[in-house]
């Protein structure tokens, strides 16, 4: 297995590269997995998101366990999402409650597919070979928005907030999902712990099915979905989501926003306030 990441130097530039003792060796990019010869400690560099993604697909009712609790018929081709590239961050940066929604905001420890190669209608040894590798993913929700129009379920809306879509710590090639198990915890507590293998969709039908309906780029990321334990995160709370072998995604969620940009009275005391200075 190799461990990639993509990582920010003091000048503002990116790098990326295969970790390895400490060091990030450069390469020219997840399309193309060439390397620069640049050899960079790690400690003279910040960690992001380990990939950029166009997109985020992620998918709904994609575990057997969780279907059977929902007493939901397991779909035929997956049920999925788009979540914007702006949703994305990195581990260790907070996850911000949107400014004039109070209600619960939930946590959703997944496995993440990193698409190395394009690909459209994609054979199954075709969508096996685009994978590069495999990430951590916490799709977090804001809950109360799904169902607040009677007529139009807002799933991408609300999940698709900046900062919405945790991903990392890195990526890593040649990773086992069928033997690993993803473990979330809520300040500590074990909320998820759930078996990869019992997945409805296999990684590469996920993309094979997918590249049907969309072409997929590189650095695309597909959330294979969550199973039990989803929960909600109150303010400050902070989210692990680890998977043995690629490591832990950490995010805690930051304070309301300041000030009473909460309600439409606030909103006009501070109009009011600019319109005296």
């Amino acid at each position: 297995m190799d461990t990639w990441m993509r990582l920010m130097a003091n000048d503002g530039s990116i790098v990326f590269g295969r970790v390895e003792d400490g060091y990030l060796h450069e390469y020219e990019g997840l399309d193309q997995a060439v390397p620069t010869g640049a050899v960079l400690s790690l400690r003279t560099l910040a960690p992001l998101a380990p990939c950029a993604p166009g997109k985020v697909v992620a998918l709904w009712n994609n575990f057997h366990a969780l279907a059977l609790k929902l007493e939901k018929p397991v779909p035929e081709h997956p049920l999925f999402l788009i979540k914007p590239a702006e949703s994305v961050i990195g581990s260790g940066v907070p996850i911000r409650r949107p400014a004039h929604y109070a209600g619960k905001i939930v946590f959703e420890g997944e496995l993440g597919i990193v698409i190395g190669k394009r690909c459209r209608n994609a054979s199954l040894a075709e969508a096996e070979d685009a994978i590069f590798g495999y990430t951590i993913v916490n799709d977090v929700t804001a809950a109360g928005l799904l169902a607040e129009n009677p007529h139009f379920p807002q799933w991408c809306r609300a999940k698709g907030f900046d900062t919405f879509c945790c991903l990392g710590p890195a990526i890593v090639s040649g990773f086992d999902w069928r033997s690993a198990r993803v473990v979330t915890r809520l300040d500590g507590v074990e909320r998820q712990n759930y078996p990869l293998d019992d997945m409805v969709f296999t990684p590469a039908q996920q993309v094979s099915l997918i590249s049907q309906d969309l072409t997929l780029e590189p650095g695309d990321v597909i959330a294979c979905g969550t199973s039990l334990g989803v929960g909600s995160i109150g303010d400050g709370a902070t989210v692990e989501v680890s998977i043995e072998g690629i490591g832990t995604l950490s995010n805690t969620l930051g304070p309301r926003p300041d000030g009473d940009a909460q309600s439409p009275a606030g909103a006009g005391r501070e109009r009011q306030s600019a319109t005296v200075a």
